[in-house]
């Protein structure tokens, strides 16, 4: 029996390192390479021991979490993710009526003046272009805080396609994403943040992608340029009907189905497209268990929630499929991975 190479003892340090995030805002998962994804995920799994009982890598650093829109997962699991670490959170979920938002501060001056309280900063915002212009901005002037995406406008939520979905991917199947086949499945891709966010980590580690929506409201051009850029294997099929999904299920051998999640405002002009095609994107549990007789596998159904009525059988809660609650408790040690790379660990 042959002395293995690596035969030395675990270190978060070194993995926290080779992400190479210290420092750094995190705004498109592209941002990073396989290499440097792969060493986050590293750092989650030693994390993952300590969810429960805590662990003191942030002791006396400070995050805050500032949200323009409603979230219920992405701010509570940063701000545990946080705490575990040992470390503070300030939060500001209504920063429209409780800061000086209100008084029509920019968000650049907001963004300066937190910085001088946290070291770390997790922003959620309506508006991509905003916040884009107030960090470039930023860049030139210095004074902003490390910033970590919590969902800007339609096109960017990294930390859900990386540390939730992706993350879970890897601790269900393993690293090798190369042999991965995923489905993001939405009758609007085009506002489809979570699924493009998971479809660009897919992308860097070497997934095959399959985009399964409508030729009307497709990926967004900013997210195609970043798959093409990365070299994606990935492929879109169009105005199915069921029974056509069904079949490519098994044509394109899946493993995993991905839903960013399926909802439209009553005023929105694209209702009408919206509601005439979302029963062709239903996910039934008879379905997948009708592929499993032909492939031979079980395949995994996750969703970015909140979930809305009419995208999938709720059956699936109890089912051997189901990821979507699984992926919960996994986001939360790579999110603490993530915040513990950017601020740096002593």
């Amino acid at each position: 029996m042959a002395l293995g190479n690596d035969f030395t003892t675990w270190d978060i340090r070194k993995n926290l390192e080779a992400t190479n995030l210290k420092g750094k805002n995190l705004e498109f998962v592209d941002d990073m390479t396989k290499d440097e994804i792969l060493a986050l995920f590293r750092a989650a799994e030693q994390i993952e021991p300590f969810l429960k009982t805590g662990c003191n890598l942030l002791e006396g650093k400070t995050l805050y979490t500032l949200f323009y829109q409603p979230s219920t997962r992405t701010r509570s699991s940063h701000e545990a993710a946080m705490l575990r670490l040992g470390g503070r959170v300030i939060s500001e979920a209504s920063p429209k009526t409780n800061s000086a938002t209100a008084k029509g501060e920019s968000l650049y001056d907001g963004l300066r003046t937190i910085s001088n309280y946290a070291d770390c900063i997790v922003l959620r915002h309506p508006e991509f272009e905003e916040v884009d212009e107030a960090l470039a901005y930023g860049k030139k002037t210095g004074g902003i805080s490390p910033m970590i995406s919590g969902g800007w406008g339609h096109v960017t939520h990294p930390t859900q396609g990386l540390c939730v979905d992706a993350y879970t991917c890897y601790r269900a199947f393993g690293s090798k994403f190369e042999d991965m086949t995923i489905v993001v499945s939405s009758p609007d891709l085009s506002r489809a943040r979570s699924g493009q966010s998971f479809a660009l980590t897919l992308a860097a580690l070497g997934a095959r992608i399959v985009y399964h929506g409508l030729s009307e409201l497709k990926t967004p051009p900013i997210v195609k340029d970043k798959l093409d850029t990365l070299g994606a294997n990935y492929v879109e099929y169009n105005n199915l009907s069921i029974g056509e999904y069904e079949q490519m299920l098994v044509d394109e051998n899946v493993d995993m189905i991905y839903l960013p999640g399926s909802s439209v405002k009553d005023d929105d002009p694209l209702k009408a497209l919206f509601m005439d095609n979302i029963d062709n994107f239903y996910v039934s549990l008879d379905m997948l268990n009708r592929v499993k007789e032909k492939t031979g596998k079980t395949i995994g159904l996750s969703h970015s929630l909140p979930r809305n009525a009419g995208e999938f059988d709720y059956e699936f809660d109890t089912s051997p499929n189901e990821m979507y609650f699984k992926s919960l408790d996994f986001s939360v040690a790579c999110r603490a991975a993530l915040i513990a790379a950017i601020i740096g660990v002593a």
